[in-house]
């Protein structure tokens, strides 16, 4: 009882999409395909054909056939079904029904044929939950690029410090050499009075005597300007009386930077140290065979209770350092949970997962990639996704009660952990109104930091288990609306899962040993949320 292809073909039987959901040779499939035109017949209220071995289902869609292939003991009121939301999707793809849009948009068709026929059986999804999985916004991609960005920015801040640094030794070097004598009509056209200091050294790309950072005098030139504007004198000292101007002595490095910090400009040195520190490097691999089981949370709840959207998505991925550990076969076990729908990669057998819950490939013959790959989860094996409406099943709910009083807000916050899950490195980040200064925080259970910045109040918490389910936390600030303290986000991790996902044996085909394996479990936050 199952869909062996969908296809879309032209009313002369010419093939533009063909997606097949059971095993069957190329040659098979065109042959099917090729005969369906010959037996369509005109004048017919029903849409189905029958053969000796397989059904047509078909649908008119002004001149292309949008057309099921199934056996004969497949449920026809299904495929009906399953035909309408197919007829659905095509405009939602294809914007022009014809030859050359469904070329187009073949690849995108066959993604959304995928989404509604899984192993010949329909999905109880609709158009917008079909839409929605196949953008596949991915939100590391995201974070990766911005920090990527952000590094790219920081290394030409470096160049360009670097380069001033390089241009004003030059200037420096070349003045001394000539003796340092420059007379003060060069200088500044005799105006003393007015802040060298704001040319020179934070200028930094400015024209004759404003570009250099130091001219070959120890005389203090921000000390001409505090005689006019009651300035305090800065670090260097001017030349006792009677000496006059100092030739050809440059200024040493220690000066210039000291000068540069009462600017307040930022050093070089911090800027390098800054960026070193920023680069974090994954863990090395130690065991030969490293399985990584991973769940995403994509959660919104609502400020009153409730849950809007709740969304578990889970890989299975497999990194092997070792060429000669390629050809195995992974044995799990999953917790049972109903509501879990397991997806395997195209390349793996289905059946033998289906039957023994054992991940392999489908050629035998062919091992597994080795290396470790960009991807920290490696190669994927296994997927799922859990959707539900279910409130009791959310790891961590949140609570906020603003209320104001007189000038001041008082704000409420607590939160309450199921007992399923130990979870780790908690952040709640909650919005706050633009403020002078820190809220006036008044209890925590954990930690709290105020991002002026972003104006966001941070409340961590390490650890949640059983010895604090609950927490609260309040704080004071200014009269503000209730609104202003929403969107709510959170951030933690756990070690265990919803899908309870366990490696039992990982099993050599060539026979052997089995190799040695480790098996990395994790639930992170996505998108976590209260709105």
């Amino acid at each position: 009882m199952v869909v062996l292809a969908a296809s879309i073909v032209g009313k002369s039987g010419k093939v533009l999409v063909s997606r097949q959901f059971v095993d069957m040779s190329r040659i098979r499939i065109e042959g099917l395909l090729a005969a369906f035109p010959k037996l369509v017949g005109t004048g017919k209220q029903h849409t189905y054909i029958e053969t000796e071995n397989v059904r047509y289902v078909y649908q008119p869609i002004e001149a292309l056939y949008l057309l099921l292939v199934t056996n004969k003991q497949s449920n026809i009121l299904e495929d009906l079904e399953t035909l309408r939301m197919l007829s659905k999707l095509v405009p939602e793809y294809s914007y022009s029904l014809d030859e050359e849009g469904i070329c187009k948009t073949a690849f995108e068709l066959i993604f959304a044929f995928d989404e509604v026929i899984s192993l010949g059986h329909k999905e109880n999804v609709t158009v917008a939950q079909v839409k929605q999985y196949c953008e596949m916004e991915s939100h590391e991609e995201k974070l990766h690029k911005l920090v990527l960005q952000s590094k790219i920015n920081e290394t030409k801040d470096v160049m360009k410090r670097k380069a001033n640094e390089i241009d004003k030794s030059k200037i420096e070097k070349g003045r001394g050499d000539k003796g340092g004598f420059m007379s003060l009509q060069s200088m500044g056209s005799g105006r003393i009075e007015n802040n060298f200091s704001d040319m020179s050294i934070s200028g930094g790309g400015g024209g004759g005597f404003g570009s250099g950072s130091g001219f070959g005098l120890s005389t203090d030139i921000e000390s001409f300007s505090t005689k006019s504007k009651g300035r305090p004198p800065s670090s260097a000292t001017a030349p006792p009386k009677g000496l006059g101007m100092q030739l050809g002595k440059s200024q040493k490095t220690n000066q210039f930077l000291e000068s540069l910090k009462a600017e307040g400009e930022v050093i070089l040195e911090d800027v390098q140290l800054k960026a070193s520190q920023s680069r974090s490097a994954a863990p090395p691999l130690t065991d030969p065979i490293t399985l990584t089981v991973e769940e995403k949370l994509n959660v919104t709840l609502k400020r009153d209770g409730g849950v809007s959207n709740f969304d578990v998505q889970g890989t299975l991925g497999l990194q092997i350092l070792n060429q000669e550990d390629g050809h195995i076969q992974v044995q799990i076990e999953t917790g049972g949970n109903p509501g879990i729908l397991f997806k395997t990669h195209p390349n793996m057998n289905k059946e033998l997962f289906s039957n023994e819950n054992i991940l392999g490939l489908k050629d035998p013959n062919r091992p597994f990639p080795t290396g470790q790959s960009g991807d920290a989860g490696g190669v994927g094996l296994l997927k799922w996704r859990m959707q539900t409406t279910d409130e009791s099943i959310v790891p961590l709910t949140i609570n906020c009660w603003p209320s104001v009083s007189g000038n001041e807000t008082y704000v409420s916050i607590e939160y309450e952990a199921s007992s399923v899950f130990d979870l780790r490195n908690v952040v709640i980040s909650v919005p706050l109104p633009a403020l002078r200064e820190a809220p006036n925080v008044r209890q925590v259970d954990g930690e709290w930091r105020y991002d002026s910045r972003n104006s966001i109040l941070e409340w961590s918490v390490l650890l949640i288990d059983d010895s604090n389910r609950s927490g609260s936390m309040e704080f004071v600030v200014p009269p503000a609306d209730s609104s202003v303290f929403f969107p709510i986000s959170v951030q933690f991790s756990a070690t265990n899962t919803f899908s309870d996902l366990k490696v039992l044996n990982v099993i050599p085909i060539k026979g052997g040993a089995p190799p040695k394996f480790a098996q990395r479990t994790q639930l992170i936050t996505d998108n976590y949320q209260v709105v």
